[in-house]
């Protein structure tokens, strides 16, 4: 197939761009090209804003695809521009939404491709529910041939997955547990959380490319594990050699002390604090024989090995580390002041 991907280099795209390359498909990646030299040999980069759209069309010219796959459409007017460059170019636009777009509150903890959207916590799913709109709308009205994917939390070597972390990522986190230190963990750390592997996801999408059934239709791809944060954390600090040290703080209460630029209210009470379960059986149907196979105490000790051997990715975030030693301090204070 000859498929472009707008992006192609984060940690969703990377892992699908990989597999494709491999398997001898006519890959073109259109972004600034900041990760040029990760892309694979046998890929054509188009580098370029995509923005820009005379820019854009210049480079394709006449170019038509089997698929266009867009991961970093976050509103409506980057989808409107899409629909403007692509349509009657491709017999596929693959838009990437969010499973953070369902139900908050979730009124059932199994999640379909059924399950209603709404998130009045966080304006990013709220911004990618009225692109699924957009898209869907286009499809009933004009033919326009959309596929709507929701991954959850995706996870690849380049980082470790935490829930409470600061601006700079999971690094500061990291430095916590390695130097002994308490973790902050949302609520008591048993609510449910689906954590996948980005080549697992991969093959997932790639399933969908080209597949008559996925046109008009929306899919979730998530590993089928489910584990509380309390084992998440564990399996952290497993791969790390330490031990596991949480420190347990209200989810509203965290969103209420944060910095607003943290929005721990979206990121936590609309999406990471909700215990959810993700039914995949309509992508199985699909996309026969699909399966996430890596566990995430597999895929951890990835991560912690090679976030280990790259200094660059260790960025820490000292206003993180004091705001959570802040926190700690003003809840055991306050414990002390009712006894």
């Amino acid at each position: 197939m000859k498929i472009l991907m707008i992006g192609g280099t984060g940690t969703i795209s990377s892992a699908i761009t990989r597999q494709l390359a491999e398997s001898g498909h006519d890959l073109w990646l259109l972004n600034r090209g900041h990760r040029k030299n990760e892309v694979p040999e046998n890929v054509r980069q188009v580098i370029a804003d995509i923005n820009d759209e005379e820019e854009v069309l210049r480079q394709i010219g006449d170019e038509q695809f089997d698929a266009v796959c867009e991961f970093i459409g976050f509103v409506t007017s980057q989808v409107e521009r899409d629909i403007r460059l692509f349509s009657g170019r491709t017999r596929q636009y693959v838009y990437i939404s969010s499973a953070s777009a369902y139900n908050k509150p979730a009124s059932n903890h199994v999640i379909t491709e059924g399950t209603t959207l709404a998130n009045p916590y966080w304006q990013y799913s709220r911004d990618k529910i009225a692109c699924e709109e957009l898209l869907l709308r286009k499809y009933r009205e004009e033919g326009f041939p959309v596929t709507i994917v929701r991954p959850s939390h995706t996870y690849c070597e380049r980082g470790i997955p935490t829930s409470v972390h600061g601006p700079n990522g999971s690094w500061q986190v990291i430095k916590r547990m390695l130097d002994g230190k308490p973790v902050i963990i949302q609520g008591d750390g048993s609510s449910l959380w689906t954590l996948t592997w980005n080549e697992d996801f991969a093959r997932g999408f790639i399933g969908l490319l080209g597949n008559p059934k996925a046109i008009g239709e929306a899919f979730q791809i998530m590993s089928d594990e489910q584990l509380t944060w309390n084992q998440i954390y564990q399996c952290v600090a497993h791969a790390l050699g330490v031990t596991f040290k949480p420190y347990y703080v209200a989810s509203d209460f965290l969103a209420a002390v944060s910095p607003k630029e943290w929005d721990f209210t979206g990121n936590l009470l609309g999406d990471k604090s909700v215990t959810v379960i993700f039914d995949c059986s309509k992508l199985k149907r699909a996309v026969p024989g699909f399966q996430a196979t890596t566990r995430f105490d597999e895929g951890v000790r990835r991560c912690v090995s090679y976030l280990l051997a790259h200094p660059e990715l260790q960025v820490d975030d000292p206003a993180f580390d004091a705001w959570c030693d802040q926190v700690i301090a003003a809840q055991e204070k306050a414990k002390a002041s009712l006894l």
